[in-house]
């Protein structure tokens, strides 16, 4: 069970740095090939699934990241 939860929390910190580097991207116009479908509906709604990406990896990664019990 410790694993499946160790792997949720390093897809969470996956997810999140997905999410920033997207964002630090779009600033230049390059978007990582795996989020490009995130602008086909707005440049409004690839913020916010920008953002979200960012919440939701930190929130899997804040509650399974670690795997010590106290």
């Amino acid at each position: 069970m410790d694993q499946i939860k160790s792997k949720l929390g390093h897809g969470g910190l996956l997810l999140g740095a997905m999410g920033i580097i997207s964002i630090l991207l779009s600033i230049f116009n390059y978007n990582i090939r795996l989020l490009a479908w995130v602008d086909l509906w707005g440049n409004t709604m690839g913020w916010v699934i920008r953002i979200l990406l960012i919440v939701g990896g930190g929130a899997l990664y804040w509650f399974f990241g670690s795997t010590e019990e106290e």
